[in-house]
């Protein structure tokens, strides 16, 4: 007696799913939104009229700490641009920047030119009491002049870091 192959049930594997990859949402202020082209437009205008009132005294270049906040802000005005146009691109393609090689240059160059931009401001304030309240030689310079080139500055910083944070929380939240 030959005995035939037997056929034993299997069990098929179970069916999976592909689970999608959840994104993360866009928050206003990421990189790609109208929040962020919104904050970059700020720090660029605000960075332009600290530059067009510093420029236009004629005794800041005697002052190392004017020209820094020159040096600085113009940094940042070429920087907000730059990002600006990257954001308006993004948003007529309805694209987001998810890469973060991308993003990481983001926080980069925000931490940078905030940085700088804090600094210059900063040290000018510092100047403009020094020539305001303890030197009192308000009447012979442009104290108020550079009092508001120092704030612009300081608004374009104030700008300018909400754009890095949000930017170092989409890359640090991946």
């Amino acid at each position: 007696m030959m005995s035939g192959p037997a056929v034993h049930p299997v069990e098929a594997p179970p069916m999976t799913m592909a689970v999608p990859m959840v994104r993360m949402k866009d928050f206003q202020g990421m990189p790609g939104t109208l929040g962020s082209l919104f904050l970059r437009l700020c720090q660029f205008v605000f960075a332009v009229i600290s530059i067009c009132v510093m420029v236009t005294t004629s005794d800041f270049p005697s002052v190392t700490a004017f020209s820094y906040l020159v040096a600085a802000v113009g940094l940042q005005i070429i920087w907000s641009l730059v990002l600006a146009i990257a954001d308006i691109y993004a948003i007529l393609v309805k694209r987001s920047y998810r890469n973060a090689a991308i993003v990481s240059l983001f926080v980069i160059g925000d931490g940078i030119t905030s940085t700088l931009t804090f600094a210059a401001a900063c040290a000018s304030a510092g100047i403009t009491v020094l020539i305001s309240n303890d030197l009192e030689k308000c009447k012979v310079n442009h104290c108020t002049r550079f009092m508001s080139a120092t704030a612009m500055a300081f608004l374009s910083w104030f700008a300018a870091s909400p754009s890095f944070f949000m930017n170092f929380w989409s890359l640090a939240s991946r």
